[in-house]
Formats: C-alpha cells, sequence, structure tokens
C-alpha cells in the first residue's frame, strides 16, 4: 500500500518543524510590503518536496545537523524565487490553487521579490558558513536556467531529440531535486563520493519526476481531459518525441505543423494527443520512467537500512504516482 506524506515525513517531523522555524525567520523583512508578501508566502506552502529530500537525504547519512537547517531553507529560498519569476514570464495568475504573487501585486513587485528570495538564499548560507551547500544550490541555479533557455530554443525549432529532451529535463528539474540531495548529504558528511552519489539519486528521480509531469500534459485516454499546456507551450515531451520517431514522413509532418500553428486548436490537439496515446509514446514514457525509479531504489539499497531509507523509498513512490 502506498504511504501518504504525512507517514513518509513521519522520521523528520520534529525536524521539519523546525525548518519550518529557520524558513521563516529567513524571510522576514523591515519592509512592511515585502514581510505582507513573505506571510503571504509561507502560508501558501506546498508540500515542501525539496526540503524533506535535504532531511531524509541528511538521515540516510548521519544525524541531522543546523547545517541540514540552512540547506533545506537555501533549498526552499531558491525554489520558491524560481517559481515567483516562473510565474511572471508565464504571465500566471494562480499556484496551488493560490492567487500567484503578480495577480496580487503585479509583475514589478513580483520580479523584485523573487530576487528578494533569492538573495535571502545566498545570505542564509554565507551567514552560516555553509559555502559548500552554496556551491551545490548555485550550481543548480545556473543549470535550471540553462534548461529553460535551451528549452524556449527548441521550442523555436521543433527539432527536439531524445537526447536533448533528458539533457533539458535533466538541468531544467532534475538539478533542484539533485542539489536537494546532495547538500542533505553534505550538511552531515565531508565524503564526497557520498555526497555526489546522493546527487545523483536526485538526478535519477527528479528525471522521473518530470516524465510524470509531463504526462499529465496527455491527460487520461478513457475520459478524455487533455491537459495540452506543454503543447500550448510546444514543449517537445517524451510521449511526442517517441512518436515523431514512429510515425510515417507524413503524419509526422502534420504532427509537428500541429505543434507549431495549430496548437489552441482543440481539435487538432485532440488528434495529436490520440495519435501519441494510438503510437504507444504514453506507454514508452512511463516504461522509461519506471526504470529510472528502479534505478532510484537500487541507489537507495546502497544505504544502511534505517526508517530514512523506507520513508525515502515511499516518497520516490508518492512522486511518482501522484495525481497533480
Amino acid at each position: 500500500m502506498k504511504k501518504q506524506l504525512q507517514d513518509i515525513k513521519a522520521p523528520i517531523s520534529a525536524e521539519l518543524e523546525e525548518f519550518e522555524k529557520h524558513f521563516r525567520d529567513s524571510v522576514r523583512s523591515r519592509v512592511a510590503l515585502l514581510d505582507k508578501i513573505m506571510h503571504y508566502i509561507v502560508h501558501r506552502k506546498g508540500k515542501q518536496m525539496r526540503p524533506i529530500f535535504v532531511l531524509l537525504s541528511a538521515r540516510m547519512c548521519g544525524e541531522i545537523t543546523p547545517k541540514s537547517y540552512t540547506a533545506a531553507s537555501l533549498v526552499e529560498l531558491l525554489h520558491t524565487a524560481t517559481l515567483v519569476h516562473d510565474d511572471v514570464v508565464d504571465d500566471a495568475h494562480e499556484r496551488r490553487g493560490m492567487f500567484s504573487i503578480n495577480a496580487l501585486w503585479k509583475n514589478k513587485i513580483a520580479v523584485l521579490v523573487g530576487d528578494y528570495l533569492l538573495s535571502r538564499g545566498l545570505l542564509v548560507a554565507l551567514d552560516n558558513g555553509a559555502y559548500d551547500i552554496l556551491q551545490i544550490m548555485s550550481r543548480a541555479v545556473r543549470d535550471m536556467s540553462e534548461g529553460e533557455l535551451l528549452q524556449i530554443e527548441k521550442a523555436r525549432r521543433l527539432d527536439i531529440t531524445e537526447e536533448v529532451y533528458f539533457d533539458i529535463i535533466g538541468k531544467k528539474t532534475a538539478s533542484l531535486i539533485a542539489a536537494s540531495c546532495a547538500a542533505g548529504a553534505a550538511s552531515v558528511t565531508d565524503d564526497k563520493e557520498m555526497i555526489e552519489r546522493f546527487y545523483r539519486f536526485g538526478e535519477t528521480i527528479g528525471i522521473a519526476f518530470q516524465i510524470k509531469d509531463d504526462l499529465f500534459d496527455y491527460g487520461d485516454a478513457d475520459v478524455g481531459k487533455p491537459r495540452a499546456i506543454d503543447i500550448a507551450e510546444k514543449k517537445m515531451t517524451l510521449p511526442l518525441i517517441y512518436t515523431l520517431q514512429n510515425v510515417d514522413s507524413s503524419k509526422r509532418k502534420e504532427l509537428i505543423r500541429t505543434v507549431e500553428k495549430y496548437n489552441k486548436d482543440k481539435t487538432k490537439v485532440r488528434e495529436l494527443i490520440r495519435q501519441v496515446h494510438q503510437s504507444g509514446g504514453i506507454r514508452y514514457a512511463e516504461k522509461v520512467m519506471e526504470e529510472y525509479v528502479q534505478k532510484a531504489l537500487a541507489m537507495v539499497d546502497e544505504i544502511p537500512a534505517s526508517d530514512a531509507t523506507t520513508s525515502m523509498k515511499d516518497l520516490i513512490g508518492y512522486v511518482i504516482d501522484r495525481k497533480v
């Protein structure tokens, strides 16, 4: 039976409460407007998956330390900053069922809030002398930026291959989960080999996480509720890439034309989604995702068994079986 998130967090529940105190303290400001916005951000928190990855990774390597809370706070600050900026770029007015910062306070303030969160993350690390954690997270921010720009570049030309797709998602999504796991490990050990092992673990589960996210775009074939957000944004994801590689040239041109020129035409998009299902694109993406999941589980098995390793395995299952 798949575990609920509350059960998964059990071995680090007290530590997560302590992390939340650190996070709240790290975003306080003497500027009234900024403090009001930070209060809003704190109270609309999501599942806090990345801090959970940090703290479970730390527990798998040893005892959680004050440096672990610094790592978790830095991860959450940087992640929140990217979400605020993403909402501006995407002109999105909702985030997790609540109004986005730009919807409530407009783009200029939202951009500055994102910058503030980024600066607070840097200072949290520097003020606590966590230079190695800062280096790990800076690498992730660089990779995330490169991944987003690479995806934009390829959306213009629609010439993406599987190799490029994995390069994009490895940088754009997996890098932050990889950094979360590596930072957790680095907060309790100086063993570079162990830290790198946790980075690779996080990268592996991060790729599976993104493939799962990409599958949402094609909805449920039985109920016919495709989301088609990626298609509208001309994002070439694994189910579609596989389909384009396994249809004849005329069908391939037709599908590419739909993505390029008719990506908001409901009839044409529905036909594209039907073709992706029919060609086996969904099954292929699910198979690849499962391969990454099994690889990640095997990596956990290399660590001595504990309540933390059990929870990490359950967290992998939770991430992949999620409905949203």
